[in-house]
């Protein structure tokens, strides 16, 4: 299936550009994913700038995801030797709980230092992730103050920071990045149905069919009760199904509007929690 969304403006091959400049000078990369979409939010340039320096994982808005899932990513990544966490904005988190897991990683290049008679000093970190994924809050939270803007929106981050988490991290803030060209109709649309891509660069009426054809297979029950819907109501086409919750939202023929409101409902999680990534499929052929 041709993919039909695409977004790769000139700031995000800038962005590439900076990111392939000072990954050198840092000793680990975290890169944000987003938990409800843990693979699909992965950037596959980062793999490749990135090569055998160490990477941390860190998947946000895990309160928006399926727990189980959640779960079962992170002992999936155990299982492949990818190190990674979970969280979300509204837990506690800061450098003092991210030290442990990133020092084990750095321990023999920072050996290495020590034996060579250079001065202790702060880790240095690169952040990365696409837009809109809660990187500037993951941010936040490690320095303790606002010093990356935050925003429910993709793009928010527009240039390049150091930032102090403490004595012992300094982090290198950078803007969202999306790749050329996503390998799959299915990425592409996860990435849009939960917002790492700017809302006037797709269909959403596309995207509102494929949250719908999603939900209606994990959750029929959320759909039912959110919309009102009948048993019969659930035995339509999806594109039935899309104008005949457009017409009990009272929008009549608006199915644009409708599919908006759809797309803004399953993002704030008036669905439930989801998660639409599952470990162990052969995601390439999605």
């Amino acid at each position: 299936m041709a993919v039909t969304i695409q977004w790769f403006p000139g700031h995000m091959a800038k962005a590439i550009r900076q990111f392939e400049e000072n990954v050198g000078v840092v000793d680990i990369v975290f890169e944000v994913v987003d938990a409800r979409i843990p693979y699909s939010s992965q950037n596959p340039e980062v793999a490749r700038i990135t090569g055998q320096k160490p990477h941390l994982l860190i998947l946000t808005k895990k309160d928006l995801a399926d727990p189980n899932m959640t779960q079962r990513w992170l002992t999936y990544f155990q299982t492949h030797r990818q190190p990674a966490i979970a969280i979300d904005a509204k837990t506690r988190f800061n450098t003092n709980d991210l030290l442990p897991i990133i020092s084990p990683l750095l321990e023999a290049k920072l050996a290495r230092e020590a034996q060579k008679g250079m001065k202790k000093r702060p880790i240095r970190a690169i952040s990365v992730g696409v837009p809109n994924v809660g990187k500037s809050t993951v941010l936040n939270r490690l320095v303790n103050r606002r010093a990356a803007q935050v925003g429910n929106r993709p793009g928010v981050t527009k240039g390049q920071q150091w930032l102090k988490a403490g004595k012992k991290l300094e982090l290198l803030d950078t803007p969202g990045i999306l790749w050329p060209k996503f390998e799959s109709q299915a990425v592409a649309n996860k990435l849009a149905l939960t917002g790492a891509i700017k809302d006037s660069v797709y269909a959403s009426d596309d995207v509102a069919l494929f949250g719908l054809h999603h939900f209606r297979e994990a959750n029929a029950k959320a759909l039912r009760s959110r919309y009102r819907l009948t048993e019969a109501d659930l035995a339509l086409s999806d594109v039935d199904l899309l104008l005949t919750i457009t017409q009990k939202m009272g929008m009549r023929d608006d199915y644009e509007r409708a599919s908006n409101r759809l797309i803004q409902d399953i993002r704030g999680g008036k669905l439930g929690r989801f998660t639409l990534d599952v470990p162990g499929d052969d995601h390439q052929n999605d």
